[in-house]
């Protein structure tokens, strides 16, 4: 199919934002752009690259491999790859895969446009293609990031935190509601530090404040914030705005001072205990997201059992964690000893985990009986599926309403009442209105 492009991202929903807003350029040359496709088959394909961690790496790399052996049967005529995967590594892979037609980083890649014959529109840089289902969308207010954590190599790929004008981020969400859109996920690398780069100030209160007053915004969730200097006036802008939901994805990492101070995450335990405190007295109800890493450089069994006790005291409501990944020419890289043994690792997942899960399923237990406001996403099976306000997209505990019950509208609100739990879904039946 002529004038067709398979578009493909890799990794984290910062870069499907990238993707989106790519496709809408092309859309408007008069391009068809398909996102994920089961089956490509336009005469081009564009990954869009993860260079985060080894396993991300080695899915980017086997996707470009894929599609390269496509192009060698015939099957595609071009492919061209971007994001972060090909910022960090592009000369390296410009050697080792050259049936690529081009590569791209993770800031140039509206150079396509030129590369196919047509002409960017910089008036267009706001508008998406939503890959989404329409009523939700993930909106990136800055890239890069200032943290210097010892073991993450986002700032090698992505450089210096860079805030986008707020002017700029409020005319985009008044586009996408115009559009339908009625959920937005707040995300950046490191959102709490929006503004800083600009004035030297934390702007998000201001921001998320702002945005909650606009007309047609229903849902605003936050992700990826940085628990050191956290803005405690964004937590008074979460209780006041009805329509930010009451959930803030926070990466903790870890707990213990000897490990904190390793990593470079510039918190205490102490102070960490204090934040997650104040968040939870100033925010009731709330529910707290978290990322957690075992088997970091010199982590002891200690140390690790800290952590253990942190996550069976704090009882996160929604939480996740992944084994230390070394990446090169990160501090912890350079300077420290990867000498926690893998199954050792996977044994301290697997832990911390499985006491998650049981974490988990009593939260969703402790939610048969009550009445919730979910919005549908999609029907699947025999349901329909939807969302609280306290579950992000994809990640979180969903809500089945049987198909069966009655019709409802995809991207609409209902007030359910859950009648089941299993460990990671609750089950639902829609009152009546």
């Amino acid at each position: 199919m002529k004038k067709t492009i398979d578009f493909i991202t890799m990794g984290c929903s910062k870069n499907l934002v990238d993707t989106e807003i790519l496709m809408n350029k092309f859309e408007n040359k008069g391009y068809y752009c398909t996102h994920d496709s089961e089956n490509p088959h336009g005469e081009i394909v564009v990954i869009n690259t993860c260079g985060f961690i080894g396993d991300a790496k080695q899915e980017s790399i086997n996707t470009i491999l894929e599609f390269a052996q496509a192009k060698d049967e015939g099957k595609i005529e071009r492919l061209y790859v971007m994001g972060c995967l090909s910022q960090r590594y592009k000369g390296e892979l410009e050697a080792e895969i050259p049936q690529v037609d081009k590569y791209y980083g993770k800031f140039d890649y509206t150079e396509l446009l030129n590369e196919l014959g047509v002409s960017d529109d910089e008036t267009e840089r706001i508008r998406h293609h939503i890959t989404t289902p329409r009523h939700y969308a993930y909106l990136k207010i800055s890239e890069g990031c200032d943290r210097r954590c010892a073991y993450c190599a986002i700032p090698i790929i992505t450089g210096k935190h860079k805030s986008r004008q707020m002017d700029e981020i409020l005319n985009e969400v008044r586009s996408l509601v115009s559009d339908g859109t009625k959920e937005f996920q707040i995300i950046a690398q490191e959102l709490t530090y929006y503004g800083v780069d600009i004035d030297g100030r934390q702007h998000i209160a201001e921001l998320i404040s702002r945005m909650a007053d606009i007309p047609g915004v229903e849902w605003i969730r936050l992700h990826y914030a940085y628990p050191a200097n956290f803005p405690l006036e964004l937590l008074d802008v979460m209780r006041e705005k009805q329509n930010v939901c009451k959930y803030l994805d926070i990466a903790l990492q870890h707990v213990s001072d000897n490990v904190l101070k390793r990593m470079h995450r510039n918190i205490t335990k102490k102070e960490t205990y204090e934040l997650i405190e104040s968040i939870r007295r100033k925010v009731p109800g709330i529910y707290i997201r978290t990322t957690l890493m075992v088997g970091f450089p010199g982590e002891t069994e200690e140390e690790f059992n800290e952590l253990i006790d942190f996550v069976r005291e704090m009882r996160f409501e929604r939480m996740g964690a992944f084994v230390y990944s070394e990446e090169e020419n990160t501090y912890s890289a350079l300077h420290y000893e990867d000498d926690v043994p893998e199954e050792i690792k996977q044994q301290r997942l697997d832990k911390i985990m499985t006491l998650q899960q049981r974490i988990n399923a009593e939260f969703e237990a402790e939610r048969i009986g009550n009445i919730v406001r979910v919005l549908i996403d999609r029907k699947e099976g025999e349901y329909y599926v939807g969302r609280t306000e306290y579950s992000s997209p994809e990640v979180d505990p969903e809500v089945l309403i049987p198909i069966a019950e009655r019709r409802l509208i995809i991207g609409s609100f209902y007030d359910v009442k859950i009648v089941d739990a299993e460990s990671f879904d609750l089950f639902g039946t829609v009152i009546q209105n």
